[in-house]
């Protein structure tokens, strides 16, 4: 929330870009009411489900291996991550080093922050490409 409202007043200040350059001030309507209430109730009908699952049926989407009792001197041999940290895994698992994974991992992360830094075209938009 912190992060959306500087960037908020960041737009304020400088004003967004028109890169097509096409003036339509024709189709222009007010944001509130019709935007608000379009996106209060498009919020509450993806929240609404969501609570009733979770609520109604918590289990339903859970993993099988969450009801299997736990053995603590037996370590299971399928342990595997989570999907969304796969890519650590990969990356950890490929390298001998401990030091060498961790290093390529974090390479790996901060690539893709490095990635809008290295944009260097005149063009804004992806329109053009």
């Amino acid at each position: 929330a912190g992060l959306t409202m500087i960037h908020f007043t960041f737009l304020h200040e400088s004003g967004s870009n028109n890169p097509l350059g096409i003036v339509s001030d024709c189709d222009k309507i007010p944001f509130h009411p019709y935007f608000s209430v379009k996106d209060i109730l498009g919020f509450m009908f993806m929240l609404l489900p969501l609570v009733a699952l979770a609520l109604f049926s918590p289990n339903l989407l859970g993993d099988p291996e969450n009801f299997t009792p736990a053995n603590p001197l037996v370590t299971p041999p399928h342990i595997k991550p989570e999907w969304y940290f796969l890519f650590a895994y990969a990356i950890l698992r490929s390298i001998p080093n401990k030091l060498g994974g961790v290093l390529a991992l974090a390479a790996s992360v901060l690539i893709l922050f490095l990635a809008p830094l290295l944009h260097t075209s005149k063009q804004r938009t992806m329109a053009f490409r």
